[in-house]
């Protein structure tokens, strides 16, 4: 392999498929550059989430913007390295201004990531979501259930909202027609992290099932990808793959000390802090499927 040394990430040598992929040391130079470059990343997401995602942000060395106004967007959105649209708790005033950020970061060729929370679960959801997908999101971000309603584009009987009641395994093959269909790179987290481009396809195994117990972890991992492919856009399942992974890591070591869901929260955005090469490279497990 080989560094690139205008953006810092690892490239395959071409024809070398026999030489791994060193996915431990991808996700830290990831990491690396979050840190270093500190990217602005607007995020328009809801009211659950503003806090965790923020902080999430904060720790990882990025800046966060909760900046969602019709009236700020146009000045304030290039100025962005990256924007997060997140559709927690969506509402027919916040839509237009959603709308709006992905086409001001698509004019300024600024990457953005559509996290299309329980878009199965109304009508009107998951409308809006497919709307915001039209829109070319450079990544997105869902549960096995919600990849799976957008894949189908209808509504979910079975809906839980938030909760998938689909293992991220279910979704592979509806992410890869979606990122084929919408040049997206599209990840399913679950058990396993799912993320592809249509072609080839990623799995992370970092994590821990307490995360399930933290409301808005799946919405500040996907700030966290907004950050990392801020700093890369270019690599976008790369980058994907990295955020996923560290912050899977950060969970795993906040998990050590954790004695529920409250202080694992508050673990995980320390570890994510705090964390050091040496853990970064020992624990990250990324492989192609």
């Amino acid at each position: 392999m080989e560094e690139d040394k205008s953006s810092n990430t690892i490239e395959p040598q071409k024809g070398a498929q026999e030489l791994p992929f060193d996915w431990p040391k991808q996700a830290w130079t990831h990491f690396e550059l979050v840190r270093q470059k500190s990217p602005l990343i607007q995020c328009i997401t809801n009211f659950v989430s503003m806090d965790f995602m923020a902080n999430t942000l904060l720790s990882a060395g990025a800046s966060p913007a909760m900046i969602h106004s019709v009236e700020e967007i146009p000045e304030f959105t290039p100025k962005a390295l990256g924007v997060c649209i997140n559709a927690g708790t969506l509402t027919p005033d916040w839509l237009p201004g959603m709308k709006l950020a992905a086409q001001v970061a698509n004019q300024s060729k600024k990457p953005w990531v559509l996290d299309p929370v329980a878009a199965g679960g109304s009508s009107f959801r998951l409308k809006a979501c497919l709307e915001l997908l039209a829109l070319k999101p450079s990544v997105v971000r869902g549960n096995g259930s919600e990849i799976l309603a957008l894949f189908k584009g209808c509504v979910d009987s079975n809906s839980k909202g938030v909760d998938s009641v689909h293992g991220s395994s279910d979704a592979v093959e509806a992410a890869k027609s979606i990122a084929q269909q919408s040049g997206s790179v599209v990840a399913v987290s679950g058990a396993v992290d799912y993320i592809t481009d249509g072609d080839r396809v990623v799995c992370v195994h970092n994590g821990v099932p307490m995360l399930q117990k933290i409301t808005a972890s799946g919405c500040s991992v996907t700030a966290l990808i907004a950050a990392f492919v801020a700093v890369d856009p270019s690599h976008a399942v790369e980058a994907t793959a990295s955020a996923l992974a560290i912050f899977g890591v950060a969970s795993e070591t906040g998990m050590d000390m954790a004695r529920g869901p409250a202080s694992l929260r508050t673990l995980l955005i320390d570890s994510l802090y705090g964390l050091g090469e040496a853990t970064a490279l020992s624990r990250v497990r990324i492989n192609h499927l």
